[in-house]
């Protein structure tokens, strides 16, 4: 079938000669096709800044394939999103080497769970370092719900008991900090995961540089009449800190959090948050990128 010639104006029927007539119809043809959307067609967008998921970097040989899982789970909630890895040490690929092979925007998203040296002096410094990039640091995982969700998901499959009663505890552990916002930033995970278990006394503690440790935790939940202690981990895989703070559980003992739907959530929810936030490089910048909700 011929298809129909397009619509054209009166004012158009009068005598235009072969070359005003072709120019006619081109012009009715290029309206009504600016008005179409080829089905399939997409216009080209600015692709999204590079997600680069900050590690630590561990010894043990199940951390980076449990970093690794995380990420893949990230990919799947945000197809077409870029996604890179980089460790603080330990590991490869290094974030030096991470940052080294991107250039334009991107955000690190440390998979850390407070305000420690790393995340204040370390990431910047990196960032720093790869004058490629124009970047932004997320704040970290914790506080958290989303992370408070994951604790609790752990929990429950150790063994945990889904209505504790009035002689249960939890201690929740961390790597621990010098740095005394990172203890604050526990010390709120502490209160949401408690809030999370439904009252449940959650008691923070230490692996190094802070106290309590997960033993002395113990001792006082036990002091105050809890003789069914169960251990949660603030640690996304294994690796020392974690096996150390798991062997001190006198009961149920998490297993790291690993690619816990909940927290692969976090992680992109800390990159929306990053990209909200002011840009530049001040005072107030720096504070948004870094507050918890």
């Amino acid at each position: 079938m011929t298809a129909p010639i397009p619509h054209l104006p009166s004012a158009s029927l009068a005598p235009l000669g072969t070359g005003g007539l072709a120019a006619e119809i081109t012009a009715q043809l290029s309206t009504q096709l600016r008005r179409v959307r080829l089905r399939g067609f997409r216009a080209p967008e600015n692709p999204a800044p590079t997600l680069v998921a900050v590690a630590h970097g561990s010894r043990d040989p199940r951390a980076l394939p449990t970093v690794r899982a995380l990420l893949d789970r990230v990919r799947a909630l945000r197809p077409g999103l870029d996604v890179r890895l980089g460790h603080i040490e330990l590991n490869r690929p290094l974030l030096a080497d991470t940052l080294d092979g991107l250039c334009g925007p991107a955000v690190l998203v440390p998979l850390l769970f407070g305000r420690g040296h790393h995340v204040t002096h370390d990431l910047p410094a990196a960032l720093a370092a790869a004058p490629q990039l124009t970047g932004r640091i997320a704040a970290p995982l914790g506080p958290h719900p989303l992370l408070a969700e994951a604790l609790h998901g752990r929990l429950l499959a150790a063994g945990f008991p889904e209505a504790p009663g009035p002689r249960t505890a939890v201690v929740l552990a961390a790597a621990g900090s010098r740095a005394p916002r990172s203890a604050q930033d526990t010390e709120r995970t502490a209160h949401l995961l408690s809030a999370r278990l439904g009252g449940t006394p959650v008691l923070p503690a230490y692996a190094s540089a802070a106290a309590p440790t997960v033993a002395d935790a113990v001792r006082t939940l036990t002091a105050r009449g809890h003789d069914r202690i169960a251990v949660a981990g603030c640690f996304t895989a294994p690796g020392r800190f974690a096996t150390q703070c798991a062997a001190a559980a006198p009961g149920p003992a998490a297993e790291p959090l690993g690619d816990h739907p909940a927290l692969a959530r976090l992680v992109l929810h800390r990159y929306d948050q990053a990209l909200q936030a002011p840009a530049g490089s001040g005072p107030e910048a720096r504070r948004a990128a870094t507050v918890a909700v």
